[in-house]
């Protein structure tokens, strides 16, 4: 049976037996208060209120580290790239031009082409493993004839690793944070803590207008702020390739 199915007959068997108890009890008393009924909606909404807090926080926190981590692995891929681009000047000219030509293949390939497909798809492209491992190739085939040589051949093998690492890792990060399901908990949230304002008779006064209508902007923008960061490489208020065009202008046509 499917996870989604079994959630969902639990949520009807609950709801069934939480209705069928009222139900019953009701049946039993002959005289009630209406007077109890307010205080029983206010402590409902209450709790509806401090439960969609804590999820809706739990969102927005998760978003957000997903966005730190994704800013953080773009950046360290970037700047290991740079690293092998500058100590490749220690070695031969040949070896030199064609490490660096590398670098500048993979940016160049990452930044116009791999970007795109990987917002769009949320995977990386072939060719981009193609040019890394040609990239792999050229370095760790170079054999140093110096001391300063062997220095920087084992610095430019320990970051090709790194961009590999970061590589990966991008990759992973390049699909939305929040599952579906997720998603489905928050906006049936929003739904039920607006709807409470209704059970609570709200009037048509200006102050409660007012604030209904507050309330219900607080809770439009921050689920439109867990959305804005959910997808870290399609949205967001900066953009993280800008690690790439700042340390290769001039391979990315800058």
């Amino acid at each position: 049976m499917p996870d989604w199915l079994v959630l969902l007959l639990g949520i009807l068997m609950a709801c069934a037996l939480v209705v069928s108890v009222v139900v019953l009890r009701q049946r039993r008393i002959t005289e009630t208060d209406p007077s109890e009924t307010p205080d029983v909606i206010e402590y409902m909404t209450m709790m509806i209120g401090v439960v969609y807090a804590i999820v809706l926080g739990l969102a927005i926190a998760g978003v957000w580290e997903a966005r730190n981590v994704a800013d953080e692995v773009v950046g360290d891929e970037a700047q290991a790239l740079h690293e092998v681009y500058e100590r490749a000047q220690v070695l031969p000219p040949a070896e030199r031009d064609r490490i660096r030509s590398d670098v500048r293949a993979y940016v160049r390939h990452t930044v116009a082409t791999e970007w795109p497909h990987m917002k769009e798809n949320g995977e990386l492209t072939q060719r981009g493993e193609q040019l890394l491992a040609e990239l792999r190739e050229d370095v760790l085939e170079f054999a140093p004839r110096s001391t300063r040589e062997e220095q920087a051949y084992a610095a430019m093998a320990e970051k090709v690793a790194a961009v590999d690492a970061a590589r990966t890792e991008r990759e992973g990060s390049a699909e939305p944070t929040l599952p579906g399901v997720v998603w489905l908990g928050l906006f049936a949230g929003a739904v039920v803590s607006v709807g409470m304002l209704f059970a609570l008779q709200i009037q048509r006064s200006a102050r409660e207008l007012l604030l209904a209508g507050l309330f219900t902007a607080l809770i439009a923008f921050l689920l439109f702020l867990v959305w804005q960061f959910d997808s870290p490489f399609s949205r967001g208020l900066t953009d993280p390739m800008d690690a790439f065009t700042s340390l290769f202008p001039h391979s990315t046509g800058g």
